[in-house]
This record gives C-alpha cells, sequence and structure tokens, in this order.
C-alpha cells in the first residue's frame, strides 16, 4: 500500500481494518523547534512535537547540565529512530553533542559542569542499556559509552563505578536474551515434529500417543500452564522488533536500515511468538481430530471450550484466539455428528466475545477491562493481560503503512511515532507481569512437543473420523489416505 499523510481522517485497508491516527497535512506541519532543548523541546515543556528534523530530534535527545529529555520521548526517540539512523551511529552523534557542549575535548575541564552534567548522561546511557539491550550486542555501542565515561571520568570517580554496574546488568540481560534465543530454535525443533502417519493407526488401540486429557484434564490448570508459554514468549520480545518487523528504505539516503539478516536476528522472537500461535491452533485441532470415537472427541471439544473460557478469565486472549482459531478450522468444523454431541452454549459467548465485527469491537472492550484491572491490581494474578498478538502486529502494520515516517518537507513525523510508542509502550507493561501460577512440567513438555498433524494430516484424521459427505471430500480422503499409507 502506498503511503499516506492524513488528517485526522480514516484510511481503509482492503481488510476492513480503520485505525486512526491524526498526520500533519503536507505544508502545515508544525515549525520545527529551534536546536538545542528549550520551549517545545521536550515532551513535558510546551507543545507535543509532530515533526522535526532528524537533527532536531536528536538535539533533544542529548542532557545538558540543566536539561533532560522526558522519558517519554527517550522512549519514543529511541524506539523509532533506528528507521533513519542505526543504533551505534545515533550513540555516536550523541557522544559528540555532548563532547562539544561540554566541552569535554578540552583541558583543564570545569569540575563544576561536568559533575551536573554526569549524572545525566548516566541516566540516559542506563534508560537505553534496561530498555534497548539488544542496541549493545554491537561493540561500538559500548566502546561509545566508554569513551564518553572515560571523559567526564577525572571530574568524579563514582562515574566508572556507576558505569560498570550499568554493564554488569547489561551484560545479565544479554546472556538471558542469548539463553532465550537458544530456547528457541530448541522449542522450535521439537514443535515442527508433524505425524500425520498417526491417522492411519487411529482407530487400532491401544493408543500409540498421548493425549492432552490423559496429560491434564483439569482445564484451569491448562489455562494456567498455557499462561506460563505466553508470558514466557512476551518477556523475550524487545520494543525495537515492532519496527524491525517493517523496516523499509528511509527515502532520504537510499538505503535498509540494518540490513537484511541483522533484520531478521531482530525479530526472531516475536517469529517465534506467532510461531507459537499456530501450534496452539493446530494442537487443538489434532487433539479433537484424533479420537476414534465420536463421544471422546466431543469431550475433548467441551474440554477446550472450558480452557478457553479460563483463558478468557485469566486475561490470556491470545491462547484464547488461537484455541477458538483451532476449533474453527475447517476439519474440525466439518465434524458435525461429534459437535451435535458436544454442550456448546460457552463456546459460541466466546466467540462472540473475539468476533472481528466491528474492527473486533467486542474483544477491544473486554482488553480494555483487562488493561483497566491490570492497573489496579494488587496481586500478579489481577496484573495478566495478554494480547490477542496477531491483531496487535496487524494494529501497528497498518499504523506504519498508514501515515508516511517522513512528511514531504523532509521532517521526521513524529506524531506517528508517538502513537507507536503508545502501543508499544503498554505492550511493554503487560509482558513485565510475572507468572504466579506454579509450573508443571509434564504439561509445558507436551505442549511443546507434542505431534500435530499437518493441515492434510487433519482432513484425514477428519474424514476418518466422519465420512465425506460429497464427492470432491471423497476424492481428497482417497488421495490423502493413499499418500498417508504409501509412507508408512
Amino acid at each position: 500500500m502506498p503511503q499516506t499523510v492524513c488528517s485526522g481522517t480514516m484510511f481503509t485497508t482492503p481488510s476492513g481494518f480503520s485505525p486512526h491516527l491524526a498526520c500533519a497535512e503536507p505544508g502545515e506541519e508544525e515549525e520545527a523547534p529551534q536546536e538545542g532543548p528549550g520551549p517545545g523541546a521536550c515532551l513535558a515543556d510546551g507543545p507535543p512535537i509532530t515533526s522535526a528534523s532528524l537533527d532536531t530530534l536528536i538535539q533533544n535527545l542529548v542532557p545538558t547540565t540543566d536539561y533532560y529529555p522526558e522519558k517519554a520521548y527517550v522512549f519514543t526517540f529511541l524506539l523509532s529512530a533506528r528507521l533513519f539512523i542505526p543504533p551505534p551511529d545515533l550513540l555516536a552523534r550523541v557522544c559528540e553533542l555532548c563532547i562539544k557542549q561540554q566541552q569535554l575535548d578540552q583541558s583543564p575541564l570545569d569540575t563544576a559542569k561536568v559533575r551536573k552534567f554526569g549524572p545525566k548522561i548516566l541516566q540516559l546511557l542506563t534508560e537505553w542499556t534496561e530498555t534497548f539491550p539488544s542496541d549493545f550486542r554491537d561493540e561500538k555501542m559500548v566502546g561509545h559509552i566508554k569513551d564518553i565515561i572515560h571523559r567526564i571520568a577525572p571530574c568524579d570517580e563514582t562515574y566508572w563505578k556507576t558505569l560498570n554496574q550499568v554493564l554488569q546488568k547489561l551484560n545479565q540481560r544479554l546472556a538471558l536474551m542469548s539463553q532465550g534465543e537458544e530456547s528457541i530454535i530448541k522449542v522450535s525443533l521439537n514443535a515442527s515434529s508433524i505425524s500425520d502417519k498417526l491417522v492411519a493407526f487411529k482407530t487400532k488401540p491401544p493408543p500409540i500417543q498421548k493425549d492432552m486429557l490423559s496429560i491434564c484434564n483439569d482445564p484451569y490448570t491448562l489455562a494456567q500452564q498455557l499462561t506460563h508459554v505466553e508470558l514466557e514468549h512476551l518477556s523475550r520480545i524487545g520494543p525495537e522488533e515492532f519496527v524491525q518487523a517493517f523496516v523499509q528504505k528511509d527515502p532520504l539516503d537510499g538505503t535498509q536500515q540494518p540490513c537484511f539478516s541483522e533484520q531478521k536476528k531482530k525479530t526472531s522472537n516475536l517469529e517465534a511468538y506467532v510461531r507459537w500461535f499456530n501450534r496452539l491452533c493446530y494442537l487443538v485441532a489434532t487433539e479433537i481430530c484424533m479420537p476414534a470415537k465420536k463421544k471422546q472427541r466431543a469431550q475433548v471439544i467441551e474440554f477446550f471450550i472450558d480452557v478457553a473460557r479460563e483463558c478468557f478469565n485469566i486475561g490470556n486472549f491470545n491462547s484464547l484466539m488461537a484455541i477458538i482459531s483451532g476449533m474453527n478450522m475447517s476439519p474440525v468444523s466439518r465434524l458435525k455428528k461429534t459437535w451435535s454431541k458436544a454442550k456448546t452454549a460457552k463456546f459460541f459467548i466466546l466467540e462472540h466475545q473475539m468476533d472481528p465485527t466491528g474492527n473486533f469491537y467486542n474483544y477491544r472492550t473486554a482488553l480494555r477491562g483487562a488493561a483497566h484491572r491490570s492497573q489496579t491490581a494488587n496481586s500478579n494474578r489481577e496484573r495478566i493481560v495478554i494480547p490477542f498478538f496477531s491483531l496487535l502486529i496487524k494494529d501497528i502494520y497498518f499504523l506504519n503503512e498508514g501515515c508516511a515516517n517522513r512528511l514531504p518537507t523532509g521532517h521526521v513525523n513524529f506524531e506517528k511515532f508517538v502513537e507507536l510508542a503508545r502501543q508499544v509502550g503498554e505492550f511493554m507493561t503487560w509482558k513485565q507481569v510475572e507468572c504466579p501460577f506454579e509450573e508443571d512440567r509434564a504439561i509445558l513438555h507436551y505442549l511443546h512437543t507434542a505431534p500435530i498433524f499437518s493441515e492434510d494430516g487433519l482432513y484425514l484424521a477428519s474424514y476418518e473420523s466422519e465420512s465425506p459427505e460429497n464427492q470432491v471430500e471423497k476424492d481428497r480422503w482417497k488421495a490423502l489416505r493413499s499418500n498417508v499409507l504409501a509412507k508408512t
């Protein structure tokens, strides 16, 4: 979709998704604030910045002896700036400005002046390392930090101590990130276990694989364990991944930042989370289609309806939608005799909550309720908000596509990135909740490793359960059966 500059108007996509965003009209953007911190330069000190040159925005990030940017500005700019300038280059620019403004390249240093400035630059570096630790995988980043502290340390030796503490915490975060990436690879290998050949033996006792009900028959317990998986995935996703997912060429320099391989690496946690959602959909469908007897299949349907309801009550909307999606897959929905045996009133209520009509109006209302509960909660149990992640990504995608990164003047469309930061910042709050439920390793292992059917496997299992209703289904059943049997 071509990018447009909109002005509070609704822009509609082919899917009917219609977010709103007020952006400056061409030729009507606000006058850029003057270089250097001053009225209007900080989000707290004057009118919100709607647009400015990249140089001005960088200048507004740089602390001085009597100025420090508001935290919201720091997060918004560090999140969005990577679309225009790589983080190492940005930090280099910040350090250069600090050296120039504070005269850190001169001798002797103005000790009183540096002691006013030192804590502020350390605060900025601390916020950067805590919020965007992946930026500091690049050795250049750490080199810039050490250089600037080396220049101010003669005025106060405690700056080195503070820096060492910052770097120690950073290294811990980076180590955890590396462990998480290794875990993602391991889980992905296990989760890719597709075993369509099981279908050919589904009518032959004894069962040749465990099923979910043999591992866990309590809906609330399973909902808790699903919440464990969800929160673990959320905790690994860095805010920068939402920007990296939609990185584009900057029209002013003609380059794509960063290169493709780096981009892919920086969205690995986001991609792993989407894979988990898809796996849960197929796992639910597999569990329903696998049993040979209609009564057992109906029992599994009722069980997952109860699990979905418990997920809703917890605030785990992602697992809820994955379960509903799995139950709505064609191989499952066509099992009319099975569904007729199941009590489905609660399922239709849940479907109504997640109805896509009106841009998921019902879901968004429920999400706001959960978010409000989270803000006023006294326990981690009540703080849980796990959004329907694919819709969150879609919202951010259309925000990105709907308004240009730069205005016709070449100024950065900062108003767009304030809205982006609002959405990502809300997610960052939700992802920090620690799971209050005790882990059940057996259930978690099953969720990650149980074999699932492919789409063809699901159709074959469905036809084996309830015979094809027309010639098209009969032909497909015959082809699928011969294909699977040939592999066994």
